[in-house]
């Protein structure tokens, strides 16, 4: 079933609407009519099964004819602190594919060895609404501002798994060490890694050194393996 994004104030059950951008998908590329179903979620959690009930060039408005909760959500509420890598396509990559597996909210980290200060948060957040529908979510990841590598370590939970992938490191990151439904927290830096100062100030910060194998990997692919480790946890069911 086709998934489309509605807002929270888009919907005032038992009917929602589809409005900009989403009604023009819905109507020039997928050819949708009174009468279709499809299945809208609202970016807080979620999902519902309606049935068009009128086109205008302004909205279409929707029976809802169903309601599920976080459907195709991980139990593990997931924070991805990223360095913001020199070519702005494999960051963009990078968000996309974090968002599909299950991570609820993304930082760019300026570090010691970020080149770039470019910021394209608004582009990201509109990465995670495509990837969200692609997906099956039902929550719409966070795209924050970039923030400096410590102002993010100092401001994260002091009761969550914090975990800082390392090339120097030799603990793994096994299924084991990464069980739990808590909230959790992923940190890679960009082109040529964290300093050993950052590391040292990561673990201060509660962050534990983990490998992620012998083979050196590019940022969004240890972001990736990472956060896959860490949620590969059973889903929530339907409820």
């Amino acid at each position: 079933m086709e998934y489309f994004y509605a807002p929270p104030g888009s919907v005032t059950p038992p009917t929602l609407t589809i409005t900009g951008a989403e009604l023009s998908h819905m109507t020039h590329v997928m050819r949708m009519r009174e009468g279709d179903a499809l299945r809208v979620v609202d970016g807080i959690g979620n999902c519902y099964d309606a049935l068009i009930t009128s086109i205008s060039r302004q909205e279409a408005a929707c029976r809802i004819t169903g309601h599920t909760q976080r459907l195709h959500e991980p139990a593990r509420s997931l924070t991805l602190g990223a360095g913001v890598l020199k070519n702005p396509s494999r960051f963009d990559y990078l968000v996309e594919k974090a968002c599909e597996i299950g991570v609820v909210r993304i930082v760019p980290l300026l570090t010691a060895r970020t080149i770039p200060r470019h910021a394209k948060t608004e582009r990201w957040q509109k990465l995670c609404v495509a990837a969200m529908k692609q997906s099956g979510r039902c929550v719409l990841p966070e795209v924050l501002e970039p923030v400096p590598f410590g102002e993010f370590i100092s401001s994260c939970e002091a009761h969550a798994l914090k975990l800082i992938p390392h090339e120097q490191a030799e603990l793994p990151l096994s299924p084991s060490r990464s069980a739990g439904d808590g909230p959790a927290v992923v940190c890679v830096g960009p082109e040529g890694g964290f300093s050993d100062e950052e590391v040292a100030a990561a673990q201060g910060a509660g962050f534990q050194s983990v490998t992620l194998g012998a083979r050196r990997l590019r940022t969004e692919t240890a972001a990736l393996v990472a956060c896959a480790l860490v949620l590969q946890e059973e889903e929530r069911t339907p409820g």
